[in-house]
């Protein structure tokens, strides 16, 4: 059976003796920083990383491991967290053929589901699927690889996430026919049968009856009627098609299910909050009772919480508990874009750890990656405005420079010079606005010498931000630096 999020496994992950190559390390994106440790956790995560590269000949086509690498296989929750550090290796080919045979195979048949699991020979993986009336299937992963293709969209630029008619129906059947068939309507969820689309007699002692459609991540729970990772999913799923038609220009579609999204938000913070702990419950039972476990990340995750207080307890508790490797390799991304940077620098050198069990699990070199570039370095695309955001997260003095990197259709260079200066390369072949930002209050700004005029904002967690926009032509560098 799978060893997924939550679920203590029953045997130690295949460790793979992997040679460094230095082929690898020296094509493609590349990292350095005045911090050294940073730099030498971004080399050992890309050398990883590569490794889990499949053959593109092989029956499934271009293809990296996003599971136990004993499996040749990649796996709906793993890819749509490995997606974007993916992306940023150079994997464009293997992330739009991965997900697009998710799309692909989401069926009536197997109740709106896809196959939560895909080898590198175009099968679903044996040891999650006998047929479609029995397989393991985690509820939260339709919702998850929606997010994700338009994440990558947003990332990429690429169309094909939002418009393919693969993609489409897949939307659209998760949004509506998958909420309904697994009975998932915001005023459903404390009341659901635990297996709605289950032939009864329950074989108890098969877990391909038991484990279809588990309503979380978290695995290995008795009798769990939802998870609050499958409520936040619900939410982000649900307003993640509301920007996709908005994209579209569906304004009157889009705004029907960005409130069916917001109703999903608001039981959260109806239902779930525990005032006393001063933080989430996680999983509700069959006995009426709630309960709590790690899988507070996918409040963090889907981005679910709007409460700031909240948010920052949340985020405060994560960062006193390493669960399991799979749960703590989010920590990265998410510590720097919620304000907890040298918890998330930490937690980046725990997990490059040669000491660290099970590092060389596909998921760990994946977030360390994205935890640097879309975390430290804050690189932010955003195909709707064709804009790349950059901010430096960082405490004290310090530099980074990362090249090469391909986004918005492009290649760039982005060199963070200190707090207060940065530089951006274009070297593609169409122009990019450069949304240049750099936290504090300043006053003017300076672009190539000439003085432009300052915006503010505020983040998610209440920091003041000053930017400039700047229109970045090809062949062109910029430097700007604020006083």
């Amino acid at each position: 059976m799978p060893t997924h999020i939550f679920k203590k496994s029953s045997f130690a992950l295949l460790f793979i003796v992997l040679s460094i190559s230095s082929r690898a390390q020296n094509t493609g994106v590349s990292f350095t920083s005045s911090d050294k440790n940073l730099e030498r956790a971004f080399a050992w995560a890309k050398d990883m990383a590569m490794h889990y590269k499949g053959d593109s000949t092989d029956p499934a086509g271009p293809w990296y491991e996003a599971a136990l690498p004993s499996r040749y296989a990649f796996c709906m929750r793993d890819v749509s967290h490995q997606c974007i550090g993916a992306e940023i290796l150079g994997l464009s080919r293997e992330n739009c053929n991965m997900f697009g045979l998710f799309a692909k195979n989401i069926s009536a048949s197997k109740d709106w589901c896809s196959y939560w699991e895909i080898n590198k020979w175009g099968k679903a993986a044996p040891e999650d699927y006998r047929n479609d009336r029995e397989f393991w299937y985690n509820l939260p992963a339709n919702f998850d690889v929606l997010y994700a293709s338009w994440r990558l969209y947003l990332w990429t630029g690429d169309k094909r996430y939002i418009n393919d008619a693969a993609f489409v129906n897949f939307q659209q059947k998760t949004v509506k026919n998958y909420i309904d068939r697994w009975v998932l309507a915001a005023d459903s969820l404390l009341t659901r049968p635990i297996h709605p689309n289950k032939d009864i007699p329950l074989n108890e002692k098969d877990a391909f009856s038991t484990c279809r459609g588990l309503p979380s991540y978290s695995e290995g729970i008795p009798n769990l009627k939802t998870g609050i990772d499958l409520v936040a999913g619900l939410y982000r799923g649900l307003l993640t098609y509301s920007d996709i038609l908005a994209c579209k220009g569906m304004k009157k579609e889009a705004a029907y299910y960005a409130a069916k999204a917001e109703t999903y938000r608001s039981h959260i913070e109806n239902d779930w909050w525990d005032a006393r702990a001063g933080q989430y419950n996680t999983l509700y039972g069959d006995n009426g009772k709630f309960a709590k476990d790690p899988s507070e990340t996918f409040l963090v995750w889907f981005d679910a919480l709007q409460d700031t207080a909240r948010l920052k307890k949340t985020v405060a508790h994560m960062t006193a508990n390493y669960a399991n490797i799979e749960n703590t390799s989010y920590y990265p991304y998410l510590f720097y874009k919620n304000g907890r940077w040298n918890e998330a620098r930490k937690c980046i050198l725990y997990l490059s750890d040669p000491a660290t069990p099970r590092r060389e699990y596909p998921e760990v070199s994946f977030s360390v990656i994205e935890g640097i570039v879309h975390g430290l370095m804050g690189v932010t695309p955003d195909a709707r405005s064709g804009t790349i955001s950059t901010v430096f997260r960082v405490n004290g003095p310090g530099s980074a420079v990362i090249k090469h990197l391909r986004v918005l259709n492009s290649a760039i260079d982005l060199s963070h010079l200190n707090k207060q200066r940065s530089v951006l390369s274009n070297h593609g072949k169409r122009a990019i606005k450069w949304k240049a930002m750099f936290y504090g209050n300043y006053r003017k700004a300076y672009a190539n010498s000439v003085l432009y005029q300052v915006k503010n904002e505020t983040d998610e967690m209440g920091n003041k931000a000053s930017y400039v926009i700047i229109v970045v032509k090809p062949g062109m560098t910029v430097n700007v630096r604020m006083e």
